[in-house]
């Protein structure tokens, strides 16, 4: 019974789960696993002292066929309640046996659900339990019977917010790991798509399933993702943040080096490319791994408009990046160091507008930055009904005030407001923040050196870039290292007739996507 005081409070350790050494894992998880006992007063008072103070774990006691005592343990409102007694209590309770019931039989004979599976041990019934499924002990039987009967409230399949697209699929992620599942089956129904789940989190238990294309993906990245996901131990993972934190190459990089999406076709689209999609139980965000920087920089919509229509579009993608980052500090540069450079009319009317303003040009453009990403903040946090109205109002209220008081010019409040503009035209939201975190010492750095210091932030961005590396792949490529046959989808969206290769990502294994004499050509006819 010792083993049996110990498992009381539930406070298991880093031994009791997936993700370590084959032979430590075992020595360790033996010491807290126990066998069920033949005796059914045993293994309810185990269970019970587990779950102590758990009023929504129910023990249901029974007999099956009048004869045999037996135990049903669910968790309340994790547990399809209707289930239960329609296919598990009424067909047991009006068994007729005049032997001991085997537990084989009832898993073949009397239980009409398709999900059964016996269970040998203490722990399992109470990761079973806690997972909403129900779990059957049979007096003098040393297996009980885990029923896959687990039902709980979850939202609707709808489109994504952050990533709304014109033309393209109108579904997303949701919270349920086995709908995400379903939905990248509908996109991708070959039996080449695989799956691996793990466990992570002491008290969380979270369900984590990695996904990849058997024959596209690259063994090497396929264990490295293995390897950094089983070594991660926390007590709770409440979202795929979590595991991204544990798993990206760089921590301290402003750059997000693993894509994160709600969209399934994005999901779908990045496992044809021989990446690997990791599900979190409990979030719609969908983690992708390798990536690089221009992946950041690509919507979906791409690959759904016409190839001349997605290229324009990623230029001018670009162009808002390079704004979004340059334009406040290339401002305040020529303001503070270089006004030969402007046009006299322009110089004479700017002049103007700041004689009021008691600030120098850096930090100007600092108070309107904090003050527009302010704004922005309180626009996202706020309810949903007056976060717009107060972000527009703010903006227009605030903006005119400070110029009317004299405290900024007229020309930064254009600046910031194009500025933030343009960092709304980058698709993916943590990329954004990446390029909002570093206009501030871009900014810094052009008060201080002028277009000297730009083009040394400038060169350090790079020389940073440059040195990223998500799962081995480089953050630039396939720009550096070049590999010409892959630019056709970095500056340009090639059509998809051209298109021949996939991408090459850590390896060169099924890199074919498509077959020759895919270029429309009327005159050619069909065979």
């Amino acid at each position: 019974m010792g083993l049996r005081r110990k498992m009381r409070g539930l406070n298991f350790k880093k031994e009791d789960f997936k993700g370590h050494e084959q032979l430590e894992s075992e020595r360790e998880q033996n010491a807290y696993r126990e066998t069920l006992s033949r005796h059914l007063f045993e293994n309810e008072a185990v269970l019970k002292s587990t779950f102590t103070d758990c009023p929504d774990v129910i023990f249901r006691s029974f007999l099956i066929g009048n004869k045999t005592k037996a135990l049903l343990i669910y968790t309340e409102g994790l547990a399809n309640i209707e289930e239960i007694d329609k296919n598990v209590l009424s067909p047991l309770m009006q068994q007729e046996t005049a032997s001991l019931p085997d537990i084989q039989a009832i898993l073949e004979q009397k239980l009409s659900v398709s999900k059964v599976k016996p269970i040998t041990d203490t722990m399992q019934a109470v990761q079973e339990i806690s997972s909403g499924n129900p779990v059957i002990l049979i007096d003098q039987q040393l297996q009980g019977i885990t029923v896959g009967l687990a039902k709980w409230e979850k939202r609707a399949i709808e489109e994504p917010m952050a990533e709304s697209v014109v033309r393209g699929p109108r579904d997303g992620f949701t919270e349920t790991l086995s709908v995400n599942i379903s939905l990248l089956r509908r996109k991708i129904k070959s039996p080449d798509l695989k799956m691996k789940s793990l466990v992570v989190g002491r008290y969380s238990q979270t369900q984590i399933v990695y996904m990849y294309i058997e024959g596209v993906v690259d063994q090497q990245l396929l264990e490295e993702v293995h390897n950094r996901l089983n070594r991660i131990d926390i007590d709770g993972v409440l979202e795929s943040g979590y595991i991204e934190e544990f798993i990206e190459d760089n921590p301290f990089s402003p750059f997000p080096q693993i894509l994160n999406t709600e969209r399934p076709d994005v999901a779908a689209s990045s496992l044809l490319e021989g990446r690997v999609a990791i599900l979190v139980d409990g979030t719609p965000f969908v983690l992708i791994a390798p990536t690089t920087l221009y992946s950041l920089f690509q919507a979906s919509e791409d690959y759904y408009q016409r190839f001349m229509i997605g290229t324009l579009i990623r230029w001018l993608r670009y162009l808002f990046l390079l704004i979004a980052l340059l334009l406040p500090s290339t401002y305040v540069a020529i303001l503070t160091y270089h006004q030969e450079m402007l046009p006299t009319t322009l110089l004479l009317s700017m002049a103007k507008s700041r004689e009021q303003v008691p600030f120098p040009a850096l930090v100007e453009a600092i108070i309107m930055e904090i003050t527009f990403e302010a704004i922005r903040e309180a626009g996202i946090r706020l309810p949903k009904q007056v976060g717009s109205a107060v972000s527009i109002v703010g903006a227009l209220v605030i903006g005119q005030a400070a110029v009317s008081s004299g405290l900024v010019s007229a020309p930064m409040v254009m600046v910031v407001a194009i500025t933030g503009v343009a960092s709304f035209a980058i698709p993916r939201y943590n990329a954004s923040t990446a390029i909002r975190m570093l206009r501030f010492p871009m900014i810094v750095a052009a008060g201080t050196l002028g277009l000297l210091g730009i083009m040394l932030g400038i060169l350090t961005i790079i020389v940073h870039l440059n040195t990223i590396r998500s799962f081995g792949v480089p953050y630039l490529s396939p720009m550096a290292p070049m590999k010409g046959a892959e630019m056709k989808d970095v500056l340009i969206r090639a059509p998809w007739w051209s298109l021949k290769k996939r991408t090459r990502l850590t390896g060169y294994s099924n890199t074919n996507r498509q077959s020759e004499g895919q270029k429309p050509n009327p005159q050619k006819g069909t065979e």
